[in-house]
């Protein structure tokens, strides 16, 4: 499998607002998307009259990264509150976000980090409507044997897969070192896919590690017993994930937008709930075929990572809410490393959680 040449990062705010501009013009140019899901979402449509809206997922699929969004489909979530919901891959987080913004789809999946870039950096106008997890769920996967990532120093002077450039893996990687008091230049990044499979480049000592989710996580440490785990969380704030929309989608459509996070809220609750995870599975398994959802002990293990994430440090155990403290922690963080630009905006401003159902 042949590897490109690594390009460093950097944190000179001009040359990133460069890649990102590269990034997104690629991602359109490229992509037969916007032709693939039609013009903006119409009400009406759907089975039996129900509002055809569509999700754009950052992520492929066939991954329990995506558990709630599968369920409020596979379980009837969605259609409960009157919605015929399209889940759309995208090709990760720049390709979701330019799409969001040109008014294809409904609401997209964000990593907080991408939301306020967005907003700091290109005053792109995105609204986080609710947040999905408290802690990443991104894991750095290594190799026990050649280099093991036991902490940040471990990684100067390295090679690092993330799944694209700019994006939110990439700016995890940059954020560990940064609050470590570490050079992220320092760790050379190297686009590479996301599965199992890229693991072998790790072994073969051509990366030091890469950035995966949380189930091919626990893939790799069910197949080989080489495979290490470093947790980013520990060194990570601003690493939440949240579902966003644009502004101008939170004026004209706020009802569509209450009733999706409402199937959200339902589809989360009833994983927090089930206890076992086996009618979860069961109803995903009704719709859906792939491998960390064949495996129950993966899929349970996913699934039990994924619910920890979600109401981490709240003891209400509620989802989907956005802590404000956490949220301007983020920012905080963030424009401290550079990556987003100071008094660039009002950070209270770029979440909303009246779209929420009332608890």
């Amino acid at each position: 499998m042949p590897i490109e040449t690594p390009q460093p990062f950097s944190f000179d705010r001009r040359g990133f607002l460069k890649r990102s501009a590269l990034t997104l013009g690629a991602a359109v140019a490229g992509s037969s998307l916007l032709s693939a899901c039609g013009s903006d979402d119409a009400a009406g449509g759907g089975e039996g009259g129900a509002e055809k809206v569509t999700y754009l997922s950052i992520l492929p699929l066939e991954t329990l990264s995506l558990a709630p969004e599968l369920l409020g489909v596979a379980g009837g979530y969605f259609a409960k509150h009157g919605l015929d919901v399209t889940l759309q891959a995208t090709k990760g987080s720049a390709q979701a976000l330019q799409t969001l913004v040109s008014g294809v789809g409904l609401v997209t999946r964000l990593g907080q980090i991408d939301l306020m870039i967005a907003n700091g950096n290109r005053n792109q106008q995105l609204v986080n409507v609710g947040t999905y997890n408290r802690v990443t769920t991104l894991r750095f996967v290594y190799s026990k044997k050649n280099h093991p990532l036991e902490k940040p120093e471990d990684l100067l002077g390295q090679t690092m897969g993330v799944p694209s450039e700019g994006g939110t893996s990439d700016n995890v990687v940059s954020l560990v070192m940064a609050n470590a008091g570490l050079d992220p230049k320092q760790v050379k990044r190297q686009v590479v896919g996301l599965t199992p499979g890229t693991f072998e480049l790790v072994a073969q000592g051509r990366l030091a590690g890469y950035v995966v989710s949380t189930d091919t996580a626990q893939i790799l440490l069910a197949q080989n017993s080489d495979v290490g785990i470093f947790e980013p969380s520990k060194y990570v704030t601003a690493d939440s994930q949240v579902y966003t929309a644009t502004k101008d989608t939170v004026a004209k459509k706020p009802e569509t937008l209450r009733k999706f996070m409402a199937g959200l809220h339902d589809a989360m609750s009833a994983i927090l709930a089930d206890e076992s995870l086996d009618e979860t599975i069961k109803t995903l398994r009704s719709k859906y075929k792939f491998a960390t959802l064949d495996n129950d002990a993966i899929a349970k293990q996913s699934l039990k990572l994924s619910r920890e994430s979600w109401v981490a440090g709240d003891p209400n155990k509620s989802v989907l809410v956005t802590n404000e403290e956490r949220w301007l922690a983020g920012y905080k963080e963030l424009t401290n490393a550079g990556l987003v630009q100071a008094g660039s905006g009002d950070p209270k401003t770029w979440f909303d959680n009246s779209f929420l159902p009332k608890s």
